[in-house]
């Protein structure tokens, strides 16, 4: 029987815990639908259902993997730190109904249905990066790729019982390096195989639909308390509520930070703004939200706020086209919530680890800096060299007539919005009189202002 199985003699079952447990991923589940929506709205009318698509299809992708041999890859028997596998777990055929995961007193299947859906979501991040351009069939070869010699391996290093990583000490309570560091860091390893947008920089690029991005934004913030406080897989002695408690803390001022910056650099307040700055705030707290206190989480997300609102300008600096800001929120904010976590950590909720601001000097923080750093380089490096792969084998970006005229109508036939019955002509907003500043939303990061 694997490590991390024990049965019902062993450990009495929790209903409580286990309900808490299959709630948690259910809200982890609507995180890719609101992910959907918070990227198609940033996108263009004519490539909305593709990027919708390019979330949607991760839910089919990455649930049949998992099954077949993905869980066995990630939470299976350690092999050297690096990878598990547990014949019991391919196919979840081998797992029996009284099997407990751990020390919890959760079922298996809780736990493994828990951790697919951070399976489906984190290819899923990466696609913001690549709005606008690929093929559908590539992107789908490309995410059931990546989870394998990708995602599976790197969760078993953070959160296998014996990945090396998780050995190392390295604290991420929900994702940070897994997640988001894996994530960004693939999507940049990507994006340069790519390329660019035809008119990146030239054209406008605007959001064209900013209520979608708001309602998006929230179902990201719903679901993650799921994401967050389900990853103690129980609440029993409380660091589940401190994990909640702390998510919504350090988002509250994540957004208030990144509205701050926004206003004192571009003179308005927009919703991009701070549907952004939540973001940013949920992707900095992952992996703290167990280690810190609930002031500590006010540091967390407002130095994330404003440090995320910095970074999505670095695309024009270097001339990269993440379109949708995947480096800048979440490499970024995986990056300073991971390391901050040597700062902040108190050593009194989820471990005794603490940081240089609690008496424990520089040692966590640089036990997060290699973790931050292992999974940097192995995502980028083995992102690129797949992407590369799937570039030479079927191509990864459609024909530049296809991404011209939308990549909706080239790969799904089908388009967002339907004009032709509405009646009349639609008709354009008036410029402002006097060539006055354009409205707020227009001011926000993809509006490409000339001080980019």
């Amino acid at each position: 029987m694997p490590p991390g199985i024990q049965t019902l003699a062993a450990k009495a079952l929790s209903p409580a815990d286990t309900g808490f447990l299959l709630i948690c991923s259910a809200l982890v589940m609507v995180m890719t639908p609101g992910l959907a929506f918070f990227y198609g709205g940033m996108v263009r009318v004519k490539s909305v259902l593709n990027m919708l698509m390019m979330s949607f299809i991760s839910l089919g992708i990455v649930t049949v993997l998992w099954v077949l041999y993905g869980f066995g890859l990630a939470f299976g028997t350690d092999h050297g730190g690096l990878i598990g596998w547990s014949a019991d777990f391919a196919g979840l055929d081998g797992i029996g109904l009284t099997e407990l995961w751990g020390t919890s007193g959760v079922p298996v299947y809780v736990f493994a249905v828990f951790q697919l859906m951070f399976a489906v979501l984190t290819p899923a991040l990466i696609s913001g990066a690549l709005a606008d351009r690929v093929k559908f069939t590539a992107w789908a070869l490309f995410t059931a790729l990546w989870v394998t010699v990708v995602y599976f391996p790197v969760a078993h290093w953070v959160w296998g019982e014996d990945g090396w990583l998780y050995r190392l000490g390295v604290i991420d309570f929900a994702g940070g390096t897994a997640v988001h560091i894996n994530a960004g860091a693939a999507a940049l390893g990507v994006l340069l195989v790519v390329g660019r947008r035809i008119g990146f920089r030239k054209d406008p690029m605007r959001p064209h639909n900013l209520p979608l991005v708001m309602l998006g934004a929230g179902l990201l913030w719903f679901g993650w308390f799921g994401f967050n406080s389900g990853s103690w897989l129980g609440n029993g002695d409380g660091v589940a509520a401190v994990a909640f408690v702390n998510t919504q803390v350090a988002t509250a001022a994540a957004m208030l930070g990144w509205l701050a910056y926004e206003k004192l650099r571009h003179g308005a307040f927009t919703t991009l703004g701070a549907a952004s700055g939540a973001v940013a705030g949920l992707v900095a707290i992952t992996p703290a939200c167990g280690a810190v206190s609930p002031l500590g989480a006010l540091a967390v997300g407002a130095i994330a706020g404003v440090l995320c609102a910095l970074a999505v300008g670095l695309k024009y600096r270097f001339g990269y086209d993440d379109s949708l800001d995947v480096i800048g929120v979440h490499l970024v904010g995986g990056i300073v919530g991971s390391l901050l976590v040597g700062l902040f950590a108190t050593g009194g909720v989820q471990s005794t680890a603490r940081g240089l601001f609690y008496g424990g000097g520089l040692g966590q923080f640089g036990i997060q800096t290699l973790g931050v750093v292992a999974v940097l380089l192995y995502s980028f490096v083995v992102s690129h060299l797949l992407a590369k792969g799937v570039d030479r084998l079927v191509g990864f970006r459609v024909p530049a007539d296809e991404e011209i005229t939308g990549v909706d109508r080239a790969a799904h036939a089908e388009t967002a919005y339907d004009f032709t019955g509405a009646g009349g002509t639609a008709h354009r907003a008036p410029a402002p009189l006097g060539g006055g500043p354009l409205p707020a939303h227009d001011t926000a990061r993809d509006a490409e202002r000339v001080d980019a």
